[in-house]
């Protein structure tokens, strides 16, 4: 008896993300970081400079869909552990430390990501990025709809 492969739904979608989100938290709980500080660290990390504090707690939101003062409070445990730092009256940039520890976790979750993909088709990579890019933006679209 086989199984038939199962079409794209929710729980197809949420399996794929929490097991990929436990491998990642694993590697960060090695460093006494969190997933949520991660995604904040990310964002200081790749900015060319010190990026405003209202812009990284507003990409934490949209990212995460948590409520500003749970990103500021993010933001201000980056501060606490000196993983970033204030930088004038309103911005944030991320330190030596912080970008230590952003490289030493990426690099430490390459080869883990690299087995993960390895062997799929870079057309069905890119099929997958089409179309999950899509239930996003129309997910996204439907959160902002919700009443607040």
């Amino acid at each position: 008896m086989t199984t038939a492969t199962p079409a794209l739904n929710p729980r197809v979608i949420a399996l794929a993300h929490y097991a990929s989100r436990a491998l990642l938290e694993n590697v960060l709980a090695r460093h006494g970081v969190t997933f949520q500080q991660s995604v904040t660290l990310r964002l200081a990390a790749v900015a060319e400079g010190p990026v405003e504090r209202a812009r990284i707690v507003e990409d934490v939101v949209g990212a995460l869909k948590i409520d500003p003062p749970q990103a500021h409070s993010v933001v201000d445990e980056l501060i606490s552990t000196g993983l970033v730092a204030p930088q004038g009256a309103s911005q944030v940039r991320i330190t030596d430390a912080g970008r230590e520890l952003f490289e030493t976790t990426s690099a430490e979750t390459a080869p883990i990501s690299a087995r993960v993909y390895a062997g799929i088709p870079t057309e069905d990579l890119e099929v997958a990025g089409r179309v999950l890019t899509l239930i996003t933006e129309r997910a996204d679209a439907e959160f902002a709809a919700l009443p607040r």
